[in-house]
């Protein structure tokens, strides 16, 4: 392989790993953000509060893309063995 086509293996893996994460992400900043909200609003600073909700929240997000996630890193892995096989 050259250079450049080792670059763009290299960027298309950053993009797939912003694809599978980008979820996960997501829910976690609004679930943290109505947590944060709600303390700020009840004045309860409670620092624990953020960390469960957040984690389930996590957790169903990630049952809910894991098809999403599994076929992007399925194209990924078939792009890669094409240029394995290709040399």
């Amino acid at each position: 392989m050259t250079g450049p086509e080792i670059l763009d293996l290299a960027r298309e893996s950053i993009y797939v790993l912003l694809k599978i994460s980008a979820p996960m992400m997501a829910v976690a900043l609004l679930v943290g953000l109505v947590i944060a909200l709600l303390q700020a609003l009840t004045q309860v600073q409670e620092m624990t509060l953020v960390f469960v909700p957040k984690i389930l929240a996590i957790f169903v997000s990630l049952l809910v893309a894991l098809p999403f996630m599994g076929a992007i890193l399925s194209a990924y892995m078939t792009l890669i063995a094409q240029k394995i096989v290709a040399g």
